[in-house]
């Protein structure tokens, strides 16, 4: 089944007198990021500390040692390897919209969450661009980053600061954000 593009997506959810600027998707697929080079070698350390003990009380004949470790190589797997792929899932089925009065961020495939952010109230709106012009915007104050902070892990908090994650000619939509809010 092909997806809606993005000015689909966007255009049932504008209002009466509004108009789309601009819309888009996240950079697609799996790839490394900068804090990855944290990440890589802490989850390679924590998989391997894992499968060591279960190796090791594997040899045991307490078997509640084993039972004990399995847990930690299924986190470790996931953060080594999972991660990456969980990430690249949740931006394929993400879609960011621009209109002449708010930023509209739509996730999930099935059950559809919309974020909508006025521009008028939107106060702190920051770039973070890299050399190809792929960036961040960011919408509201900006948190320190962490390795895992897009992971969704069922039963943990997932609140993050909200934000048109890694699009093509972040500037151009950045300076399009400030033009509508001046």
């Amino acid at each position: 089944m092909d997806r809606p593009s993005p000015e689909q997506v966007m255009s049932d959810l504008l209002g009466p007198n509004e108009r789309l600027l601009w819309s888009g998707r996240p950079r697609q697929g799996v790839f490394l990021r900068s804090a990855d080079a944290i990440a890589t070698p802490f989850s390679i350390f924590w998989t391997c500390g894992a499968v060591f003990w279960v190796i090791m009380a594997s040899r045991s004949p307490d078997k509640a040692f084993l039972l004990f470790g399995i847990p930690f190589v299924g986190i470790g797997v996931y953060m080594l390897i999972v991660r990456f792929f969980v990430d690249s899932w949740q931006r394929a089925n993400t879609t960011y919209g621009l209109t002449d009065q708010r930023v509209v961020i739509v996730s999930g495939p099935r059950r559809r969450s919309i974020k909508s952010l006025s521009l008028r109230t939107l106060s702190d709106v920051t770039l973070s661009e890299g050399k190809n012009g792929t960036g961040i915007i960011t919408f509201g104050p900006t948190i320190p980053p962490w390795p895992y902070r897009g992971m969704q892990v069922p039963g943990m908090s997932t609140r993050m600061v909200p934000c048109f994650d890694q699009i093509a000619n972040a500037r151009s939509v950045f300076d399009q954000i400030r033009r509508v809010q001046s």
